[in-house]
C-alpha cells in the first residue's frame, strides 16, 4: 500500500515540475501572435535572443541572484519587484504569482515582460539582453521561422 502511494505521489510531482523547453521558431510564433514584434520599439529578434540567454527557452527556469530574490520562467522575471512568491509579496507590479510564470502558457510572462519594458528602460532590465543582444544584427533569431 505504501509503495503504491509513493508511486502516485512521485507521478504527481513529475507532472507538476515537467519542464517545457520551446524551440526558437515556436517561440517566434508565440511572441509574434502576442504582439511582441516591435513592442516598445524592439523587433522580434530581441525577444527571442533575450529569452534564449535568460532561460534557454525553458518555461520552468529559476535562478536565485545574490539579493535573495528569485528569477522565474522564460524571461527570468524577478520576484523582488514583478511577481509574488513566498519570500516577497510587497511590490508585485505585474499582479501575478511567480509560479504562474513557470507554466507552458506564456500569457502571464508576456504580459509582465511588456509591463517591464514599458515601465523601465526598455529591455535594459535584462542583463543578458544588454550583453548579448543589444546593438547586434538579430535577424538570424527569426530566420527560417514562418511568423505572420
Amino acid at each position: 500500500m505504501k509503495a503504491s502511494g509513493v508511486l502516485v505521489l512521485t507521478g504527481c510531482l513529475a507532472m507538476v515540475t515537467e519542464t517545457r523547453i520551446y524551440t526558437r521558431c515556436k517561440l517566434a510564433k508565440i511572441f509574434s501572435r502576442a504582439g511582441l514584434d516591435n513592442y516598445g520599439g524592439f523587433v522580434l529578434g530581441n525577444w527571442i535572443c533575450m529569452a534564449y540567454y535568460e532561460s534557454r527557452y525553458n518555461t520552468t527556469a529559476q535562478m536565485v541572484p545574490d539579493n535573495g530574490s528569485t528569477d522565474y520562467g522564460i524571461f527570468w522575471i524577478n520576484s523582488f519587484t514583478w511577481c509574488r512568491d513566498e519570500k516577497s509579496q510587497d511590490k508585485n507590479h505585474c499582479h501575478v504569482a511567480c509560479s504562474a510564470l513557470l507554466t507552458d502558457d506564456l500569457t502571464d510572462a508576456i504580459i509582465c515582460a511588456k509591463k517591464i519594458v514599458k515601465e523601465t528602460q526598455g529591455m535594459n532590465y535584462w542583463q543578458s539582453w544588454k550583453k548579448r543582444c543589444e546593438g547586434r544584427d538579430l535577424s538570424e533569431w527569426g530566420k527560417g521561422c514562418e511568423v505572420s
